[in-house]
Protein backbone atom coordinates (compact mmCIF):
# COMPACT_ATOMS: atom_id res chain seq x y z
CA UNK A 1 0.00 0.00 0.00
CA UNK A 2 3.04 2.43 0.55
CA UNK A 3 4.78 1.56 -2.20
CA UNK A 4 1.93 3.30 -4.57
CA UNK A 5 2.18 6.06 -2.85
CA UNK A 6 5.80 6.42 -2.74
CA UNK A 7 5.85 5.90 -6.77
CA UNK A 8 3.30 8.47 -7.21
CA UNK A 9 5.21 10.67 -5.14
CA UNK A 10 8.64 10.24 -7.46
CA UNK A 11 6.96 10.39 -10.40
CA UNK A 12 4.93 13.69 -9.56
CA UNK A 13 8.65 15.11 -9.39
CA UNK A 14 9.71 13.79 -12.55
CA UNK A 15 7.18 14.80 -15.47
CA UNK A 16 9.12 13.68 -18.23
CA UNK A 17 9.42 9.75 -16.99
CA UNK A 18 5.89 10.30 -15.96
CA UNK A 19 4.84 11.54 -19.29
CA UNK A 20 6.69 8.80 -20.86
CA UNK A 21 5.28 5.79 -19.21
CA UNK A 22 1.76 5.23 -21.81
CA UNK A 23 5.31 4.18 -24.11
CA UNK A 24 6.25 0.89 -23.09
CA UNK A 25 2.87 -0.96 -23.25
CA UNK A 26 2.10 0.61 -26.55
CA UNK A 27 5.53 -0.94 -27.35
CA UNK A 28 4.96 -4.06 -25.87
CA UNK A 29 1.38 -4.44 -27.73
CA UNK A 30 3.42 -3.33 -31.10
CA UNK A 31 5.72 -6.56 -30.51
CA UNK A 32 2.85 -8.98 -29.89
CA UNK A 33 0.64 -8.10 -32.46
CA UNK A 34 2.97 -8.14 -35.09
CA UNK A 35 4.13 -11.32 -34.00
CA UNK A 36 1.26 -12.97 -34.29
CA UNK A 37 0.38 -15.16 -37.20
CA UNK A 38 -2.53 -16.95 -38.53
CA UNK A 39 -1.42 -20.49 -36.90
CA UNK A 40 1.39 -19.60 -34.23
CA UNK A 41 4.30 -16.66 -32.87
CA UNK A 42 6.82 -15.67 -34.82
CA UNK A 43 9.52 -13.03 -34.63
CA UNK A 44 8.27 -9.32 -34.25
CA UNK A 45 8.04 -7.22 -37.20
CA UNK A 46 10.91 -5.06 -35.72
CA UNK A 47 10.63 -2.19 -38.61
CA UNK A 48 7.35 -1.04 -37.06
CA UNK A 49 7.97 -2.13 -33.29
CA UNK A 50 10.77 0.75 -34.33
CA UNK A 51 8.79 3.09 -35.80
CA UNK A 52 6.05 2.42 -32.76
CA UNK A 53 8.83 3.38 -29.81
CA UNK A 54 10.17 6.72 -32.09
CA UNK A 55 6.71 8.06 -32.43
CA UNK A 56 6.02 7.89 -28.80
CA UNK A 57 9.28 9.91 -28.32
CA UNK A 58 7.45 13.54 -28.29
CA UNK A 59 4.82 11.96 -25.52
CA UNK A 60 8.01 12.68 -23.05
CA UNK A 61 6.60 16.24 -23.62
CA UNK A 62 3.46 15.86 -23.64
CA UNK A 63 2.22 17.54 -21.02
CA UNK A 64 4.20 20.46 -21.21
CA UNK A 65 3.37 21.14 -24.79
CA UNK A 66 -0.61 18.96 -25.71
CA UNK A 67 -1.13 21.06 -28.37
CA UNK A 68 2.49 20.63 -30.08
CA UNK A 69 2.77 17.03 -28.93
CA UNK A 70 -0.58 16.25 -30.52
CA UNK A 71 0.01 17.87 -33.93
CA UNK A 72 3.68 16.36 -34.12
CA UNK A 73 2.82 12.77 -33.34
CA UNK A 74 -0.54 12.71 -35.90
CA UNK A 75 1.74 14.28 -38.82
CA UNK A 76 4.59 11.59 -37.81
CA UNK A 77 1.62 9.20 -38.22
CA UNK A 78 0.43 10.27 -41.27
CA UNK A 79 4.10 10.50 -42.53
CA UNK A 80 4.18 6.99 -41.95
CA UNK A 81 1.44 5.52 -43.27
CA UNK A 82 2.26 7.52 -46.83
CA UNK A 83 5.54 6.69 -47.46
CA UNK A 84 5.46 3.24 -45.94
CA UNK A 85 2.42 1.60 -46.49
CA UNK A 86 3.55 -1.80 -46.06
CA UNK A 87 4.37 -0.69 -42.53
CA UNK A 88 1.55 1.73 -41.06
CA UNK A 89 1.37 0.36 -37.55
CA UNK A 90 -1.75 1.65 -35.71
CA UNK A 91 -1.21 5.45 -34.61
CA UNK A 92 -1.22 4.77 -30.66
CA UNK A 93 0.74 7.57 -29.74
CA UNK A 94 -1.38 9.91 -31.72
CA UNK A 95 -4.10 8.68 -29.84
CA UNK A 96 -2.57 9.31 -26.46
CA UNK A 97 -1.55 12.27 -27.41
CA UNK A 98 -4.75 13.80 -28.39
CA UNK A 99 -6.49 11.96 -25.13
CA UNK A 100 -3.46 14.63 -23.06
CA UNK A 101 -4.74 17.18 -25.12
CA UNK A 102 -8.22 16.51 -24.81
CA UNK A 103 -7.05 16.67 -20.65
CA UNK A 104 -5.12 19.77 -20.41
CA UNK A 105 -6.34 21.97 -23.43
CA UNK A 106 -9.48 23.74 -23.80
CA UNK A 107 -12.89 21.92 -25.43
CA UNK A 108 -12.78 23.48 -28.29
CA UNK A 109 -9.24 22.65 -29.24
CA UNK A 110 -9.48 19.67 -28.41
CA UNK A 111 -12.77 18.87 -30.42
CA UNK A 112 -11.22 20.53 -33.60
CA UNK A 113 -7.70 19.12 -33.36
CA UNK A 114 -9.23 15.39 -32.57
CA UNK A 115 -11.69 15.54 -34.97
CA UNK A 116 -9.39 16.52 -37.84
CA UNK A 117 -6.80 14.26 -36.89
CA UNK A 118 -9.30 11.28 -36.56
CA UNK A 119 -10.71 12.14 -40.91
CA UNK A 120 -6.90 12.85 -41.58
CA UNK A 121 -5.81 9.31 -40.15
CA UNK A 122 -8.63 7.22 -41.91
CA UNK A 123 -8.39 9.20 -45.50
CA UNK A 124 -4.92 8.56 -44.95
CA UNK A 125 -4.66 5.06 -44.63
CA UNK A 126 -7.77 4.30 -46.84
CA UNK A 127 -6.04 5.56 -49.56
CA UNK A 128 -2.62 4.35 -49.03
CA UNK A 129 -4.62 1.03 -48.58
CA UNK A 130 -6.80 0.67 -51.49
CA UNK A 131 -9.58 0.77 -48.94
CA UNK A 132 -13.20 2.40 -48.45
CA UNK A 133 -13.06 4.74 -46.16
CA UNK A 134 -15.71 3.71 -43.90
CA UNK A 135 -14.11 -0.32 -44.37
CA UNK A 136 -13.43 -1.59 -41.15
CA UNK A 137 -9.90 -0.86 -40.58
CA UNK A 138 -10.33 2.77 -41.44
CA UNK A 139 -13.58 3.09 -39.43
CA UNK A 140 -11.50 1.43 -36.44
CA UNK A 141 -8.94 4.18 -37.02
CA UNK A 142 -11.35 6.99 -36.81
CA UNK A 143 -13.49 5.84 -33.87
CA UNK A 144 -10.28 5.65 -31.78
CA UNK A 145 -9.08 9.11 -32.45
CA UNK A 146 -12.43 10.52 -31.24
CA UNK A 147 -12.67 7.90 -28.20
CA UNK A 148 -9.05 9.32 -27.09
CA UNK A 149 -10.79 13.07 -27.36
CA UNK A 150 -13.60 11.74 -25.97
CA UNK A 151 -12.15 10.15 -22.85
CA UNK A 152 -9.62 12.95 -22.06
CA UNK A 153 -12.97 15.21 -21.75
CA UNK A 154 -14.63 12.65 -19.69
CA UNK A 155 -11.53 12.26 -17.42
CA UNK A 156 -11.36 16.05 -17.04
CA UNK A 157 -14.82 16.74 -16.62
CA UNK A 158 -14.73 13.94 -13.47
CA UNK A 159 -11.29 15.24 -11.89
CA UNK A 160 -13.41 19.19 -12.18
CA UNK A 161 -16.49 17.67 -10.36
CA UNK A 162 -14.23 16.11 -7.82
CA UNK A 163 -12.57 19.26 -7.31
CA UNK A 164 -15.91 20.88 -7.12
CA UNK A 165 -16.99 18.46 -4.74
CA UNK A 166 -14.09 18.63 -1.97
CA UNK A 167 -14.28 22.26 -2.22
CA UNK A 168 -17.91 22.26 -1.08
CA UNK A 169 -16.79 19.83 1.72
CA UNK A 170 -14.39 22.33 2.47
CA UNK A 171 -16.87 25.23 2.79
CA UNK A 172 -19.13 23.34 4.37
CA UNK A 173 -17.05 22.41 7.18
CA UNK A 174 -15.58 26.03 7.35
CA UNK A 175 -19.33 27.07 7.63
CA UNK A 176 -19.87 24.94 10.52
CA UNK A 177 -17.05 25.71 12.33
CA UNK A 178 -17.58 29.35 12.13
CA UNK A 179 -21.46 28.91 13.30
CA UNK A 180 -20.38 26.62 15.76
CA UNK A 181 -18.36 29.39 16.99
CA UNK A 182 -20.83 31.87 16.26
CA UNK A 183 -23.77 30.13 18.61
CA UNK A 184 -20.65 29.56 21.48
CA UNK A 185 -20.76 33.34 21.24
CA UNK A 186 -24.09 33.93 20.97
CA UNK A 187 -24.97 31.50 23.92
CA UNK A 188 -21.70 33.49 25.90
CA UNK A 189 -23.33 36.52 25.96
CA UNK A 190 -26.92 35.60 26.55
CA UNK A 191 -25.29 33.72 30.07
CA UNK A 192 -23.33 36.80 30.78
CA UNK A 193 -26.55 38.67 30.85
CA UNK A 194 -28.15 36.53 32.73
CA UNK A 195 -25.60 36.67 35.07
CA UNK A 196 -25.30 39.96 35.37
CA UNK A 197 -29.33 40.53 35.93
CA UNK A 198 -29.59 38.22 38.67
CA UNK A 199 -26.50 39.61 40.69
CA UNK A 200 -27.22 43.34 39.77
CA UNK A 201 -30.60 42.69 41.28
CA UNK A 202 -30.02 40.62 44.40
CA UNK A 203 -27.28 42.08 45.26
CA UNK A 204 -28.04 45.86 45.16
CA UNK A 205 -31.38 44.07 47.07
CA UNK A 206 -29.24 42.92 49.71
CA UNK A 207 -27.30 45.90 49.97
CA UNK A 208 -30.04 48.06 50.42
CA UNK A 209 -31.34 45.83 52.78
CA UNK A 210 -28.10 45.49 54.86
CA UNK A 211 -28.30 49.23 55.12
CA UNK A 212 -31.67 49.09 56.57
CA UNK A 213 -30.86 46.43 59.03
CA UNK A 214 -27.88 48.83 60.20
CA UNK A 215 -29.58 51.67 60.78
CA UNK A 216 -32.26 50.12 62.67
CA UNK A 217 -30.51 47.76 64.62
CA UNK A 218 -30.12 49.71 67.83
CA UNK A 219 -33.28 51.97 67.25
CA UNK A 220 -35.60 49.86 66.10
CA UNK A 221 -34.52 46.13 66.30
CA UNK A 222 -37.74 44.25 65.64
CA UNK A 223 -37.77 46.47 62.01
CA UNK A 224 -33.84 45.59 61.05
CA UNK A 225 -34.62 41.56 61.88
CA UNK A 226 -37.51 41.77 58.83
CA UNK A 227 -34.93 43.41 57.53
CA UNK A 228 -32.53 40.82 57.76
CA UNK A 229 -35.50 37.97 56.99
CA UNK A 230 -35.54 39.80 53.40
CA UNK A 231 -31.19 39.46 52.91
CA UNK A 232 -31.81 36.11 53.54
CA UNK A 233 -35.02 35.40 51.59
CA UNK A 234 -32.81 37.72 48.76
CA UNK A 235 -29.67 35.90 49.14
CA UNK A 236 -31.41 32.55 48.41
CA UNK A 237 -33.66 33.71 45.44
CA UNK A 238 -30.00 35.03 44.58
CA UNK A 239 -28.59 31.34 44.82
CA UNK A 240 -31.57 29.66 43.02
CA UNK A 241 -31.14 31.98 39.90
CA UNK A 242 -27.40 31.56 39.61
CA UNK A 243 -28.06 27.79 39.90
CA UNK A 244 -30.31 27.96 37.35
CA UNK A 245 -28.16 30.11 35.29
CA UNK A 246 -25.18 27.70 35.53
CA UNK A 247 -27.37 24.95 34.74
CA UNK A 248 -27.82 25.74 31.37
CA UNK A 249 -24.30 24.63 30.81
CA UNK A 250 -24.79 21.35 31.99
CA UNK A 251 -24.93 18.45 29.97
CA UNK A 252 -27.81 17.29 28.38
CA UNK A 253 -28.05 13.69 30.32
CA UNK A 254 -28.24 15.62 33.73
CA UNK A 255 -30.75 15.17 35.68
CA UNK A 256 -33.71 16.88 35.17
CA UNK A 257 -34.43 18.05 38.88
CA UNK A 258 -30.71 19.77 39.09
CA UNK A 259 -32.15 22.46 37.05
CA UNK A 260 -34.43 25.16 38.37
CA UNK A 261 -37.05 27.19 36.25
CA UNK A 262 -36.70 30.13 34.38
CA UNK A 263 -38.31 32.81 35.65
CA UNK A 264 -41.79 34.21 34.28
CA UNK A 265 -44.02 37.05 34.17
CA UNK A 266 -45.98 35.27 37.09
CA UNK A 267 -42.84 35.48 39.14
CA UNK A 268 -43.44 39.37 38.90
CA UNK A 269 -44.86 39.97 42.29
CA UNK A 270 -42.02 38.33 44.19
CA UNK A 271 -39.61 40.43 41.98
CA UNK A 272 -42.15 43.88 42.73
CA UNK A 273 -41.89 42.53 46.58
CA UNK A 274 -38.58 42.19 46.93
CA UNK A 275 -37.89 45.87 45.99
CA UNK A 276 -41.18 46.99 48.05
CA UNK A 277 -39.65 45.52 50.99
CA UNK A 278 -36.01 47.22 50.57
CA UNK A 279 -38.09 50.13 50.99
CA UNK A 280 -39.07 51.27 47.35
CA UNK A 281 -42.41 51.92 46.48
CA UNK A 282 -43.49 49.53 43.03
CA UNK A 283 -46.91 49.32 41.39
CA UNK A 284 -47.90 47.36 38.81
CA UNK A 285 -50.41 47.31 36.82
CA UNK A 286 -51.82 45.54 32.86
CA UNK A 287 -53.51 45.61 30.28
CA UNK A 288 -54.37 42.91 27.47
CA UNK A 289 -54.61 38.91 27.47
CA UNK A 290 -51.17 37.19 28.09
CA UNK A 291 -52.77 34.18 27.37
CA UNK A 292 -50.70 34.03 23.57
CA UNK A 293 -46.82 35.29 24.98
CA UNK A 294 -44.27 32.98 24.11
CA UNK A 295 -41.88 31.36 26.72
CA UNK A 296 -38.86 33.52 25.14
CA UNK A 297 -41.01 36.82 25.47
CA UNK A 298 -41.97 36.57 29.03
CA UNK A 299 -37.95 35.68 30.62
CA UNK A 300 -37.11 38.68 28.23
CA UNK A 301 -40.16 41.05 29.25
CA UNK A 302 -38.90 39.56 33.43
CA UNK A 303 -35.58 40.44 33.14
CA UNK A 304 -36.18 44.08 31.32
CA UNK A 305 -38.24 44.55 34.81
CA UNK A 306 -35.78 43.56 36.88
CA UNK A 307 -32.79 45.50 35.26
CA UNK A 308 -35.35 48.51 35.35
CA UNK A 309 -36.23 48.40 38.54
CA UNK A 310 -32.61 47.51 39.73
CA UNK A 311 -31.23 50.77 38.23
CA UNK A 312 -34.27 52.50 39.89
CA UNK A 313 -32.98 51.17 43.73
CA UNK A 314 -29.55 51.63 42.72
CA UNK A 315 -29.73 55.22 40.72
CA UNK A 316 -32.58 56.52 42.29
CA UNK A 317 -32.89 55.45 45.51
CA UNK A 318 -36.28 56.97 47.46
CA UNK A 319 -37.91 56.99 43.73
CA UNK A 320 -40.80 55.36 43.10
CA UNK A 321 -41.61 53.00 40.40
CA UNK A 322 -44.65 52.15 38.40
CA UNK A 323 -44.75 49.40 36.02
CA UNK A 324 -47.25 48.91 33.39
CA UNK A 325 -47.83 46.23 30.89
CA UNK A 326 -50.08 46.87 27.81
CA UNK A 327 -50.87 42.77 25.93
CA UNK A 328 -51.60 44.51 22.43
CA UNK A 329 -52.96 42.44 19.65
CA UNK A 330 -49.15 41.04 18.48
CA UNK A 331 -46.86 43.29 20.93
CA UNK A 332 -46.33 43.45 24.75
CA UNK A 333 -45.26 47.32 25.58
CA UNK A 334 -43.53 47.33 29.05
CA UNK A 335 -43.32 50.93 30.56
CA UNK A 336 -41.00 51.15 33.90
CA UNK A 337 -40.84 55.13 34.95
CA UNK A 338 -39.60 56.32 38.17
CA UNK A 339 -40.10 59.98 39.75
CA UNK A 340 -36.51 60.39 40.49
CA UNK A 341 -36.81 62.67 43.46
CA UNK A 342 -34.32 65.52 43.94
CA UNK A 343 -31.81 65.21 45.74
CA UNK A 344 -31.82 61.10 45.76
CA UNK A 345 -28.59 59.43 45.46
CA UNK A 346 -26.82 58.51 42.54
CA UNK A 347 -25.01 54.73 42.61
CA UNK A 348 -21.95 54.15 40.35
CA UNK A 349 -22.81 52.44 37.29
CA UNK A 350 -21.48 50.26 34.05
CA UNK A 351 -24.28 50.89 31.32
CA UNK A 352 -24.16 46.89 31.06
CA UNK A 353 -27.42 47.08 31.87
CA UNK A 354 -28.73 49.30 29.76
CA UNK A 355 -26.39 47.09 26.73
CA UNK A 356 -28.21 43.95 28.49
CA UNK A 357 -31.73 45.25 28.08
CA UNK A 358 -31.56 45.83 24.42
CA UNK A 359 -29.70 42.90 23.45
CA UNK A 360 -31.98 40.72 25.15
CA UNK A 361 -35.30 42.55 23.01
CA UNK A 362 -33.24 42.31 19.75
CA UNK A 363 -32.84 38.82 20.38
CA UNK A 364 -36.19 38.14 19.90
CA UNK A 365 -36.88 41.09 17.72
CA UNK A 366 -37.94 43.92 19.79
CA UNK A 367 -36.53 47.53 20.87
CA UNK A 368 -35.75 48.98 24.39
CA UNK A 369 -35.70 52.47 24.64
CA UNK A 370 -34.52 54.03 27.35
CA UNK A 371 -34.13 58.00 28.49
CA UNK A 372 -34.57 60.54 31.06
CA UNK A 373 -38.06 62.20 31.57
CA UNK A 374 -38.24 66.31 30.98
CA UNK A 375 -40.31 66.11 34.18
CA UNK A 376 -37.92 64.48 36.06
CA UNK A 377 -36.61 60.90 36.77
CA UNK A 378 -36.56 58.02 34.08
CA UNK A 379 -38.24 55.78 31.75
CA UNK A 380 -37.67 52.76 30.31
CA UNK A 381 -40.34 51.30 27.02
CA UNK A 382 -39.66 47.62 25.78
CA UNK A 383 -41.84 46.94 22.38
CA UNK A 384 -41.14 43.11 22.03
CA UNK A 385 -43.33 40.23 19.92
CA UNK A 386 -46.08 38.34 21.59
CA UNK A 387 -45.35 35.00 19.36
CA UNK A 388 -41.52 33.73 18.21
CA UNK A 389 -41.10 31.05 15.46
CA UNK A 390 -39.88 27.95 17.18
CA UNK A 391 -36.36 28.87 16.87
CA UNK A 392 -36.35 32.28 18.35
CA UNK A 393 -34.54 32.10 21.76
Amino acid sequence: MELPMVWRQWLACHDRIKDALPAIPLIVIAAAATAVGPSAWHEPRWDEVVWTALSCVPLAFRSRWPLGVALFTVAGDLTLMAVASHISPTPAASFVALYTLALLGSRRTAWIVGSMAAVAITGVYAATHAQSVVGGPGLLRFDLAIAATALGRTVLNRRQNLAAARERVEHAERTREEEARRRVTEERVRIARDLHDVVAHHITLVNAQAGVAHHLMRANPEQAYAALAHIKDNSRAALDELRATVGLLRQPDDAPGSRAPIPRLADLDALVGGFRASGMPVSVSSTGDPSLLAPATELTAYRIIQEALTNTHKHASGARATVVLDYGVHSLRIIVTDDGRPGAPKGAGTGHGLIGMRERATAIGGTVTAEPRPEGGFQVVADLPLSLTPTTV
